[in-house]
């Protein structure tokens, strides 16, 4: 029974990081959430204006009340290519019981090599349905949540602390907007989130170790409510309160020794909730200009008990120790002609990783965001919207040592190894009206996009 405890233990220490090793190869945001994945037109503009319509229906996503700007019954399809580099090279010798002589070294002494591999395709959708004058209906679906990370060299130096991981998470958020009046909209919408992930991770510290793998899956609940202010023509202001998601992961756990054995076991997954706030003014018949600024409340995430499901007592802790983040983002947009628009944003986000708490899966750090996109009216109904991002993230270390939040006294290695990541994104997007543009609709937004 020690022994089992002890493997539960070991494996813990790499699966509670389970939320870490999401944002492996490919997090645009901080940690572990997936910001790019929301839309092609707000990609362009680093999402700045999220929260008051700025960048056309993807705004839904974070702001509900934004339904009410897209007259008539409208859909908008995107697919988003993430790109993540991540490379962690060791800065010094990895040692086993202790970081300097006399302790042996590590058996192993490679770094991970590329985290992201190959990318991933993040889909997302949004729909919006006039039913009155005053009352919307509608629904987006997205990917906030979750990354494949897997790196070139399943035998490295860090392996004890993971292999890799596979993490999928879907939300659908049906949607109501309510224009209270000329200047005043509000929404809500219900987050339905799946999540499932597979994390894999060295038994031992030879090159021939066998993995331990957790995997499991969820469907949780959350809320999205927002406000949009129009004091003035042509100025939009958005609020938005995305709440939190208690994720309740629900699997097995394989242990290769002392004898093969799977057993179920369940981790609680606290994923933060955050506040946005956007400004979107236009300045004349041909430019806009849109800001924002995000908080994320990532220090809810801290302490992850593992419950053995057999006995229903925790068998560790895992503490992450997070901060907050911001994200602070300017956009501009140029409407170059009748159908063709232009923009461009930057952004910068202060990440909830640093140099205390980063695990090896996470080559996450402060980073500045350069964005360029554009959109062209097909027809009158059929919209295209094309987007770019490249991330240039901080150098990113990582030290495994007693201090560290996932420091595994079963297996004490000490790594210290540093990445220089960047990300490229690239996203298309189609927007749909279903209704004729041309109908004479009685509630006219003072920022549109459509």
């Amino acid at each position: 029974m020690d022994s089992m405890k002890g493997l539960v233990r070991t494996a813990a220490a790499a699966s509670v990081s389970l939320a870490a090793l999401l944002a492996a190869g490919a997090a645009s945001a901080s940690s572990f959430a997936i910001r790019s994945g929301q839309g092609a037109e707000g990609l362009g503009m680093a999402y700045a204006g999220s929260a008051s319509g700025g960048i056309g229906m993807s705004a839904m996503a974070w702001n509900p009340a934004t339904i009410t700007m897209f007259p008539g019954r409208t859909s908008n399809w995107n697919y988003t290519y993430l790109n993540a580099n991540g490379d962690y090279e060791p800065t010094r010798p990895s040692r086993i019981g202790g970081p300097a002589a006399p302790a042996p070294l590590n058996p192993i002494q490679f770094g991970t090599g590329n985290l992201g591999g190959d990318g991933a395709m993040i889909p997302a959708s949004a729909s919006a349905w006039q039913l009155t004058d005053r009352l919307w209906v509608g629904m987006t679906t997205g990917a906030p949540y979750g990354l494949r990370s897997k790196p070139e060299n399943q035998v490295h130096a860090a392996q004890v602390y993971g292999r890799s991981a596979k993490v999928t998470t879907i939300n659908v958020s049906p949607t109501v907007g309510y224009k209270v009046n000329d200047w005043l909209s509000v929404g809500a919408a219900l987050q339905v989130q799946y999540l499932s992930a597979k994390l894999k991770q060295a038994g031992g510290l030879g090159p021939a170790a066998s993995p331990v793998i957790l995997e499991g899956d969820t469907i949780d609940f959350g809320y999205r409510l927002g406000v949009t202010l129009t004091p003035f023509e042509g100025t939009n202001i958005g609020v938005a309160y995305r709440s939190a998601i208690r994720q309740t992961l629900e699997g097995s756990l394989a242990t290769p020794t002392p004898i093969l054995a799977r057993f179920p076991v369940k981790a609680n997954l606290n994923l933060p909730d955050s506040v946005v706030v956007g400004v979107s003014q236009v300045i004349n018949d041909q430019w806009q200009v849109h800001a924002g600024v995000e908080w994320t409340n990532w220090s809810r995430f801290r302490n992850i008990p593992i419950v053995n499901e057999l006995n229903g007592r925790p068998q560790t802790s895992l503490n992450f120790q997070y901060d907050d983040a911001w994200f602070f983002s300017g956009g501009v947009e140029y409407k170059y002609s009748k159908d063709l628009t232009l923009r461009a944003g930057i952004g910068y986000e202060m990440s909830a990783v640093n140099d205390r708490n980063r695990t090896i899966y996470i080559s996450d750090n402060d980073r500045l965001w350069l964005s360029a996109g554009a959109s062209y009216q097909i027809t009158d109904r059929i919209k295209l919207d094309l987007g770019y991002t490249y991330i240039d993230v901080k150098k990113a270390s990582v030290n495994y040592n007693p201090g560290h939040p996932q420091w595994n006294p079963a297996v004490p290695v000490y790594y210290a190894a540093e990445a220089k990541p960047y990300v490229h994104i690239a996203s298309v997007g189609i927007t749909y009206r279903w209704d004729d543009p041309k109908q004479n609709i009685p509630v006219q937004p003072v920022v549109r996009k459509y």
